[in-house]
């Protein structure tokens, strides 16, 4: 028996079924079971049990080794659905009977599945026991795809104990080339090569070797690993900050994982979802997705994927300022990444301990745990680890401008280095503000710049709206894939009418019956259509529909005829033994009756016909009962096995059309709450969560139109005359020695602080105005349709709404803080309105900020021009020369572009 199989060779063999017999055809229902049972189990599991029937077939060693086979079927099962020791048991009686019978293929296949069972125990010396044992088995086979898949098995765990200790044992095994090499083993060697590339942090070339073992992993039927590797995929974009990339695969690996219900599947995909929902700033959407993938990882927790969980929480928390609940979650992350023997989670639990304890103020024991988790992570070459270690570094040497940018720039250092990385513009932020502490406002002034950039690039509003659109999209693609998959099951009952059918113009027309009945979409339209092809292909009197309730406890007639006639509405206790219809719930088979004397009619219905042949069946959705339909007849004998076969083929057909219509209505029910909930999602999206301004994504989706409005009024001759009224003021708010708060009361008392801020911005503003928080305790105001000349009123305003009263803390402290101003008109020059762009104007205003931040504070700024000079230079010297005056502290009005500069104390 073959490990994997391709799925054309699957289709082959599927093909040849309907003609196959004897042994023939149990050969390829065993080779079809084996290899479905990860594309499709309960397919496998009837494929399995017809191969049981044909057994007997067999001299008594094969049909034991055989039914070995379909334990060991059984026992994967049970390991994908989150059930180890049921499948480790399950497993172990199959190696039993393989190892009684000499078997050494099976052994071998055992063994993996074991060596598995122990990973997501988090038994590693178990797992490498059993591959090894695996791979012995396979070579005493000589099954070279056996050995090869094994042994690439084996590597890829090895590079989570040591990446160099990996390359060292099986570089040379594996080389880079796979051509020539089944499928199935060219995605081993790739997974294992993907791996070790991620863990050296060379994430894009890991992202092609894993694309290329997640599509072998889909052709050849290993589920559970694709899913597994379109997350491991989607993570490593997320630490390239590409995002939308990101989101992507993780969207495609949920669309194979929901319906298999596997939790290593499902849980996984929730966390590395999670994740990437926390670095587009998501985090109360982060945390219970985090919370709901915990849940499901819960019967794994000795697996990896648990840890990982346990590391992302952490994160999480941290974000959130909780540094108890982040210190907890890093201490067990560490505690079970020993236990794992898997060194990459020990630096990240040393790093985020450290952040955590410097948060609850044990600086001394935070630095210590930075020093070491910055050591191991230089030991294990992981330069992740180290710009999060050095950043940790520089957060706890606070107040030292000096030591917190060498701590900086080592992180900027060997960010340059990995391929394909998105400086986070926060890192890039942090420097610009140690060179303004330093007095080099020049170069504080490019790292902003280059943060402002970043920022742009890493929350993309393509990658925010597929999270949203991800977060909707999980409610409703349970009901899609259920109704792809009634589908499949009908399409799995026209196989077997093919089996049993006389004529091939019967299937024909039953196949085209099936079309018709399910692509009804109201359940009266199904019953209606069941009742005319029952009545034109079978002999009947009697048809009626029962409907299981809700409860299951009875079923109600939900459709009858007799002779042309309706019948009485009618209730059957499902536990009532005089009823053959509730027998057929009951039993979940069909029953045939048939009655040689019409005097000897038991359990007749009241008001209905004493009928000689009664056939029933259970309307039936997988394990699901939905109801039951009868067809009954005044002929005997009246339902041979075409018959029946016709009656079946329509149950399963009327099952499945029933169901999609109950779905349907479900689904136009969930309709307008799901279009309500992405409502709300969406304008969570575009707003701050802290102080409820509108984001920097609001702004950039609204400010092109107010452009073009300001504009027209500049280009139409007869609106001249409104063209003041339709100036853009562009303000940058920024709050005075903001970081102070943080560090001397605490991160609520900040946040007290930015919510006040808000409150006295509105003040100033008017409704039609555009607040917007622009990051950290800058903020960015659109003042629309004003005139300029009025605009230095509305900025002393600011000034003064800041600094004539204090701000209330939390604990009572009254706290008097100022602020600095920037802000310049659009269009900047409006003889020529086009001659720059509002996002240039936007950085004038931002260089306004800095010259009020550097010539003393609380203070405002105006930025206007008459030059006609080119945009590009008239820019260009603008910021130069402003550059050169904020530099030797000087605030005066500059002439020598006809600009002038306006500084109000």
């Amino acid at each position: 028996m073959e490990l994997f199989a391709l799925d054309e060779e699957l289709a082959q063999w599927d093909a040849e079924l309907p003609q196959a017999e004897g042994e023939c055809r149990l050969r390829l229902l065993s080779r079809l079971a084996w290899h479905l049972r990860q594309r499709d189990m309960a397919r496998a599991a009837q494929l399995a049990a017809e191969a049981t029937s044909l057994a007997s077939l067999l001299p008594a060693a094969p049909r034991r080794v055989l039914a070995a086979r379909w334990d060991l079927v059984h026992a994967e099962a049970r390991w994908l659905d989150g059930e180890l020791d049921a499948a480790a048991a399950l497993a172990e009686q199959a190696m039993l009977e393989f190892a009684r019978h000499n078997d050494r293929l099976g052994a071998a296949d055992t063994h993996s599945l074991l060596a598995w069972i122990a990973v997501d125990r988090g038994d590693s010396a178990g797992c490498d026991n059993e591959l090894a044992l695996a791979i012995a088995d396979a070579r005493a086979a000589r099954d070279a795809m056996r050995i090869e898949v094994f042994e690439s098995v084996a590597a890829l765990f090895s590079v989570f104990r040591s990446a160099t200790g990996a390359s060292a044992r099986w570089s040379k095994r594996f080389a880079q080339e796979v051509e020539g090499r089944h499928p199935a083993v060219a995605g081993w060697i790739a997974d294992y090569l993907g791996t070790a590339a991620f863990q050296s942090a060379e994430f894009g070339r890991a992202i092609g070797h894993l694309m290329a073992a997640f599509e072998a992993a889909r052709v050849t039927g290993q589920l559970r690993r694709a899913v597994i590797l379109a997350t491991n995929i989607g993570n490593a974009f997320t630490r390239l900050n590409a995002h939308d990339a990101a989101l992507e695969w993780m969207q495609r690996g949920l669309e194979l994982a929901r319906p298999s219900g596997w939790p290593m599947c499902i849980g996984l995909c929730q966390m590395q979802a999670a994740e990437t929902l926390r670095h587009l700033g998501q985090r109360q959407a982060a945390k219970g997705l985090l919370r709901e993938a915990l849940q499901m990882l819960a019967p794994l927790s000795g697996s990896r994927a648990f840890v990982m969980a346990l590391e992302y929480q952490g994160d999480l928390a941290l974000d959130l300022g909780d540094h108890a609940a982040a210190l907890a979650s890093f201490r067990e992350l560490e505690q079970r990444g020993h236990a794992l023997a898997q060194n990459d989670f020990q630096s990240c639990a040393r790093r985020g301990q450290a952040h955590a304890l410097a948060g609850l103020g044990r600086m001394r024991e935070a630095q210590d745990a930075a020093q070491s988790a910055l050591a191991l992570a230089r030991e294990q070459n992981d330069p992740f680890s180290q710009i999060a270690a050095l950043r940790v570094l520089a957060d706890i040497h606070a107040g030292d401008a000096l030591a917190v940018l060498q701590y900086l720039r080592d992180a900027l250092s060997i960010a340059a280095l990995i391929e394909g990385y998105i400086v986070p513009g926060q890192l890039l932020d942090a420097v610009a503000r140690e060179y303004a502490a330093l007095g080099n406002f020049e170069l504080a002034y490019e790292f902003s710049v280059q943060a402002n950039a970043a920022r742009d690039r890493t929350h993309s509003q393509e990658a925010t709206h597929r999270a949203i659109a991800m977060q909707v999209q999980q409610q409703t693609e349970r009901a899609l894939t259920e109704g792809e998959h009634h589908r499949q099951l009908a399409a799995a009952e026209a196989q077997r009418a093919e089996v049993l059918a006389q004529t091939s113009a019967t299937l024909s027309h039953l196949s085209a019956i099936g079309q018709e009945i399910t692509a009804q979409l109201d359940a009266s339209a199904v019953f209606r259509a069941l009742d005319r092809h029952v009545h034109g292909l079978l002999d009947s009197t009697h048809f009626s529909i029962f409907l299981l309730e809700p409860d299951g406890a009875a079923l109600h007639c939900a459709f009858g005829v007799e002779m042309g006639l309706p019948l009485p509405p009618m209730r059957i206790a499902v536990a009532d033994t005089r009823f053959n219809t509730a027998r057929c719930v009951r039993e979940r088979s069909e029953i045939l009756i048939e009655i040689e004397d019409k005097s000897d009619t038991p359990n007749l219905i009241p008001g209905t016909l004493p009928t000689l042949t009664l056939l029933f069946a259970p309307l039936s959705i997988g394990e699901r009962v939905l109801g039951v339909m009868t067809v009954q007849s005044m002929l005997p004998r009246a339902y041979g096995e075409r018959e029946r076969l016709i009656f079946r083929t329509l149950c399963a057909y009327g099952a499945i059309a029933l169901d999609n219509a109950a779905a349907q209505a479900q689904l136009l029910e969930k309709n307008l709450e799901l279009e309500r909930a992405y409502k709300a999602l969406e304008d969570v999206s575009l707003t701050d969560q802290l102080t409820g301004l509108r984001n920097r994504r609001f702004f950039l989706q609204h400010v092109e139109s107010d452009v073009a409005l300001s504009l027209r009024g500049y280009d139409d001759p007869a609106a001249a005359a409104l063209a003041a009224d339709r100036d853009l003021v562009f303000y940058m708010v920024d709050l005075d020695h903001f970081k102070e708060v943080n560090d001397r009361h605490g991160h609520a008392a900040g946040d007290s602080v930015l919510v006040q801020m808000k409150d006295r911005l509105r003040e100033v503003f008017r409704e039609s105005d555009y607040l917007v928080r622009w990051g950290g305790e800058e903020f960015l105001v659109l003042a629309r349709a004003t005139d300029r000349s009025e605009a230095h009123v509305v900025a002393e305003r600011i000034r003064q709404a800041v600094s004539a009263r204090a701000f209330l803390l939390p604990d009572g402290t009254r706290l008097a803080r100022t602020c600095s101003i920037g802000f310049a008109c659009y269009p900047f020059l409006p003889a020529q309105p086009r001659l720059m762009s509002w996002s240039q104007v936007v950085e004038l205003a931002d260089v306004g900020l800095y010259i009020s931040k550097h010539s003393g504070r609380d203070a405002w700024t105006a930025l206007y021009a008459t030059d006609a000079a080119r945009p590009e230079e008239l820019f260009a010297r603008l910021v130069h020369q402003l550059g050169d005056c904020v530099a030797r502290g000087e605030a005066r009005i500059v002439t020598s572009l006809q600009e002038r500069t306006i500084i109000c104390p």
